[in-house]
């Protein structure tokens, strides 16, 4: 039998674009969240609306490794854009997910650690989660022709199509609200978009030995109008996302059942 793959959002705004796609549902509930079993698009799959933040993702990311025997899991939803390369409506796929707030506070600022390793001196300072080089290889052949769906965000702005990214993607329980700080990160560390939770699913997965992927389109660009832009923006980026988890959904469901 098929091991389902692991579907988390953050926010209904997220979860909802998928709905209408889902069949066969049956709601499990575990510690106060409503996980919904079913098939999107032929696949096995479980889902779930996590909440806001590193603790719950982890939490609702090893429940669906342990207790529904996922074999992959995929974090969809929006984040902040980091690079002025990209625009509103844009999406990332994390090669690389780091999680961003852990490490020692120093006079030199932070040094990151990986999650879980003492943030001492004498600990090595390699940090972050990579994507299975085969899923990776599997999602760049599925881009080949793929495009992204036309985004109309209103306000007289012209409908436009998304452009597709791979590269680095931070995690903090934090509200990128700040230009200063946006250019800073990505001046630092490269990374195209921020948000709370995708690597907080990577470290779970990559404890317990199965693939993950974190996908994310640009609901804001992490600025000082990055509340406003959110707000307004953050329902109409998500589908985006999800149109792209469906297209990817069956290489990482062959990499859910590939041993």
């Amino acid at each position: 039998m098929a091991r389902p793959v692991g579907l988390i959002t953050a926010m209904v705004e997220e979860i909802h674009h998928f709905a209408e796609h889902f069949r066969g549902e049956e709601t499990v509930s575990e510690l106060g969240w409503e996980f919904v079993k079913g098939e999107l698009d032929g696949v096995p799959l479980v889902a779930v609306e996590a909440g806001i933040g590193k603790v719950q993702t982890a939490v609702v990311s090893t429940l669906l490794a342990q207790h529904f025997d996922c074999g992959a899991l995929i974090f969809s939803g929006v984040a902040g854009g980091l690079s002025m390369g990209l625009a509103i409506g844009d999406a990332v796929i994390a090669e690389r997910s780091i999680q961003i707030d852990y490490g020692a506070l120093t006079d030199d600022g932070l040094i990151r650690y990986q999650p879980g390793v003492p943030p001492l001196p004498q600990f090595p300072r390699d940090h972050g989660y990579l994507l299975d080089p085969t899923l990776r290889d599997d999602i760049k052949k599925r881009l080949l022709g793929f495009e992204m769906p036309e985004v109309s965000l209103g306000n007289n702005l012209p409908i436009r199509r998304p452009s597709i990214r791979l590269g680095t993607i931070l995690t903090g329980d934090l509200f990128i609200n700040s230009a200063t700080e946006r250019d800073r990160l990505f001046e630092e560390t490269g990374a195209f978009a921020f948000e709370m939770e995708g690597a907080a699913m990577a470290q779970v997965a990559d404890r317990v030995g199965i693939p993950w992927l974190v996908l994310r389109t640009l609901s804001d660009l992490a600025g000082s109008d990055s509340h406003l832009d959110f707000s307004a923006f953050v329902s109409a980026t998500a589908g985006g996302a999800a149109a792209l988890v469906r297209h990817l959904l069956p290489a990482v469901a062959d990499r859910a059942n590939a041993g």
